[in-house]
């Protein structure tokens, strides 16, 4: 058995819980980086990152993309998901095979066999970026669970209850990690802590984050 083989071994039988239908795969998505990374840029080549504004107003401070047949998007209309990147007037870049297989994969790894994503949200955070506590809630598919990566600067995940105001735990997410929760979890409040100036060796001073989900 080679290193990599014995890593990805020890990775996937070594999920970390955080609730009872949720874990955390610590460093799961390494062996998968550099094609990650490539798929990344030919979609902000078409669908570069911009940093929306909310319903209320308030411009939000990590900017994202999607990809996938649909891309959730936001405006002082709304949260939604969209068929059409609304800078672009055209449809959102394809989801990349190596994204697709990474999400089944990993979902399957967590006890959700057979998920096939149809939107993907590609978060980038810099310096003092933030995600406020929130659910995911704007799909139609609640059955589906949520497969979340991080790549670059390490963040603090908020996992919270099904309630905004219930205590929330604080977890460590490095490069290479994946997420996931469904299920009983599947609609718990969520966010990140502002990300701290950490630079990463291969990402400099930004976190790449992308999440998985089933919206139509």
């Amino acid at each position: 058995m080679t290193t990599l083989e014995l890593f990805r071994n020890t990775a996937l039988n070594t999920p970390e819980p955080i609730g009872p239908r949720a874990v955390v795969m610590r460093g799961y998505a390494l062996p998968y980086v550099d094609d990650l990374l490539s798929a990344i840029a030919d979609i902000v080549s078409h669908a570069p990152f911009r940093n929306m504004v909310t319903p209320g107003g308030f411009t939000m401070s990590v900017a994202l993309t999607n990809c996938g047949a649909l891309g959730w998007t936001t405006d002082r209309k709304g949260y939604r998901y969209t068929s059409i990147d609304p800078d672009t007037g055209g449809p959102w870049p394809a989801m990349p095979d190596v994204f697709a297989a990474l999400a089944s994969e990993a979902a399957a790894a967590a006890g959700f066999r057979n998920f096939k994503p149809d939107a993907c949200l590609i978060n980038r955070y810099l310096p003092g970026a933030r995600l406020s506590l929130h659910q995911d809630r704007n799909e139609r598919d609640f059955n589906a669970p949520i497969v979340s990566v991080s790549l670059g600067m390490s963040a603090t995940f908020l996992f919270g209850g099904h309630v905004r105001s219930d205590k929330t735990a604080k977890i460590p997410l490095h490069h290479g990690d994946i997420a996931v929760w469904g299920e009983v979890d599947r609609m718990r409040y969520h966010g990140v802590m502002p990300l701290k100036d950490e630079p990463h060796p291969l990402l400099s001073n930004q976190r790449i984050n992308f999440t998985f989900r089933k919206a139509g």
